[in-house]
């Protein structure tokens, strides 16, 4: 009997970044991220986000979902009675508003790990939106922030 051996099936490898491979940059003062993977036809970005004591960044509003786990510290929203603490998970429905908030009272760096969907609609006092940032837009400022602080291209999954 012949019998015909099957087609070799492509299998993908799994793609690896240690955590020296992409720096932290700053984006806003006390706030650092490093941008480890960034998709753009599926329209989500991962993160972490290194932020000192008493830090608030601007509040805004998720098109798509957001999932969370802190790494090290504590932080919460300030809509929200919630304090999200090392190894706890937090996940965001579409068309959540908060305002995150680092506790003041951390005695070091807050480490939080983000995987967006959608966009980071930014808003004012009014609820006017202010500003965007998706994964092409995190991708770009990363980027660039990295370029100013003088690292070479960081290899950014993508």
């Amino acid at each position: 009997m012949n019998t015909v051996p099957a087609p070799a099936m492509f299998i993908p490898a799994a793609t690896h970044r240690g955590e020296s491979d992409l720096p932290f940059v700053k984006i806003m003062p006390g706030v650092s991220v490093q941008v480890v993977h960034a998709d753009i036809k599926a329209a989500i970005w991962v993160s972490r986000m290194r932020a000192e004591p008493g830090v608030t960044l601007p509040r805004h509003k998720h098109t798509g979902e957001v999932f969370a786990f802190t790494l090290s510290g504590s932080w919460k929203y300030l809509e929200y009675p919630e304090i999200n603490t090392t190894g706890s998970y937090l996940y965001e429905p579409p068309g959540s508003i908060h305002t995150l908030h680092v506790l003041s009272n951390n005695s070091d760096i807050t480490d939080v790990w983000f995987a967006i969907r959608g966009a980071n609609l930014y808003l004012n006092g009014s609820g006017v939106i202010e500003g965007m940032a998706d994964a092409t837009g995190a991708l770009d400022r990363y980027l660039a922030a990295c370029k100013a602080a003088g690292h070479p291209v960081p290899d950014v999954i993508t």
